[in-house]
């Protein structure tokens, strides 16, 4: 499998270049030259199939021959050591449970895959590699978790000051060792714009060796496929779902598109976003319109310029009308947020978290013009990452995993910037300085 820049302006490259470079050289975003056919046979046998096949079958032909088959199972294995169930909330909608990783949060899938194989590709390198990365608030916990002691690996992760929950924070902050974590005080926004910017500094890439682990990396992408399999090996009706994801990079929604475009049998798509609504206002106006990114209560979607946007138009050749046929989009407010958590808590006994919810809503509203469907909202992170607002909602506590509650016992160690690059280089700079010594 090749790789091209959807810039066009650069060299096509496999799959281990992909990773390592994050990026394109001309600042496009790597995307697959073919978009492999999942055999007949593997989507007849979903049901019969190990979760380890399932996943070693999809990504086997995005890597090619840049890890060995028995490493990349071993990886495969390695990044789905966790439960992913599929739980019905009522008769007609189901969620398929992303938080049983390590860090609560579906990118757990995706910085698991892609630290290991970033592991494996700097194995015998003379030279430390710095992933740089963005978090609205669960790409950092993952990141860190996947990345923690991998040799030959330094993390350098951007989170926006005050805009990711407690324990979001203290997920990124707490490791130590590789892991270093920068509260910048801006948005997403600018953690992302910073981000950009250091890849497209030649001067800076030229001292210092960067690649992304945000879900622009191909690396995380791809594997998040993964689930959208595993949802469909659990289904036990003969229409194919709707499916509602939480959207806010896009990333996310882009990995299920693309399984669907591969093959997996699904009868639609839902974005579901939280005010942050480009992408919502695009579909039912034509119109791309960039504008500043608004807080919510589902904060790891508050994004106002989703990098993998341009991926989903790619995968319909640029043809809105192609989009639109399989993709829908809906924007819900804090207000149905809430409504929706407490509703769904009080009606059917599931507890929803607010990226849940938006989904939640989003489907139902979808369903209800279509009686005769059934839907999956993709639950992607725990209700207790966001403990403060749910207890606000539900107007109770929120029961407190052993894995959470241990966090509040380790040190927290951040430093803080302003959102302008000089700052970034200074700490990337000085990052680069202390692996050198060290």
């Amino acid at each position: 499998m090749r790789y091209y820049s959807l810039n066009h302006q650069s060299p096509k490259v496999d799959f281990k270049e992909a990773t390592i470079n994050g990026q394109a050289p001309d600042k496009g975003l790597y995307f697959p030259e073919t978009i492999p056919r999942i055999p007949k046979h593997v989507i007849d046998r979903l049901s019969e199939m190990s979760r380890e096949d399932i996943a070693f079958e999809i990504i086997k032909p995005y890597v090619g021959d840049t890890i060995p088959a028995e490493r990349l199972r071993e990886i495969v294995r390695e990044t789905i050591d966790f439960p992913i169930p599929l739980n019905p909330i009522n008769d007609q909608i189901s969620s398929l449970e992303l938080f049983h990783g390590p860090t609560l949060a579906f990118k757990d899938i995706g910085a698991r895959f892609m630290s290991r194989c970033l592991g494996h590709f700097m194995k015998g390198e003379n030279r430390k590699v710095t992933v740089l990365v963005a978090t609205s608030g669960d790409t950092g916990g993952a990141v860190a978790s996947g990345f923690y002691e991998v040799e030959g690996v330094e993390v350098v992760i951007l989170f926006p000051k005050g805009k990711v929950s407690r324990i979001q924070e203290l997920q990124l902050t707490t490791f130590g060792k590789n892991i270093r974590a920068i509260e910048v005080a801006g948005s997403f926004d600018d953690c992302q714009k910073l981000v950009k910017e250091a890849f497209a500094d030649e001067q800076l890439k030229e001292s210092i060796f960067l690649t992304s682990a945000n879900s622009i990396n191909v690396a995380r992408w791809l594997p998040q496929q993964f689930y959208y399999f595993f949802a469909l090996q659990q289904w036990k009706h003969k229409t194919p779902p709707v499916i509602s994801v939480p959207s806010g990079n896009f990333g996310n929604i882009c990995a299920g598109i693309l399984a669907h475009l591969s093959g997996l049998p699904v009868t639609h798509f839902i974005a579901a976003c939280n005010a942050n609504d480009v992408v919502p206002v695009y579909l039912e106006t034509g119109l791309y319109t960039g504008k500043k990114s608004v807080a919510t209560i589902s904060n790891a979607m508050d994004v106002a310029d989703p990098s993998n946007f341009i991926r989903i138009m790619e995968l319909f050749h640029q043809e809105l009308k192609m989009l639109k046929d399989v993709v829908s989009s809906e924007s819900i407010s804090d207000e149905q947020t809430r409504k929706t958590i407490k509703g769904v808590k009080n009606k059917w006994n599931y507890l929803l978290d607010p990226h849940g919810a938006v989904g939640y809503t989003a489907l139902e509203k979808y369903l209800s013009k279509f009686h005769d469907l059934k839907g999956i909202l993709l639950e992607t992170a725990h209700p207790v990452k966001f403990h403060d607002t749910m207890e606000e909602i539900l107007g109770e506590p929120v029961s407190i995993p052993a894995t959470v509650e241990s966090l509040s016992h380790k040190t927290a160690v951040k430093d803080s910037i302003e959102p302008n690059y000089q700052s970034l280089v200074a700490v990337l700079t000085n990052v680069w300085r202390n692996t050198c010594i060290n």
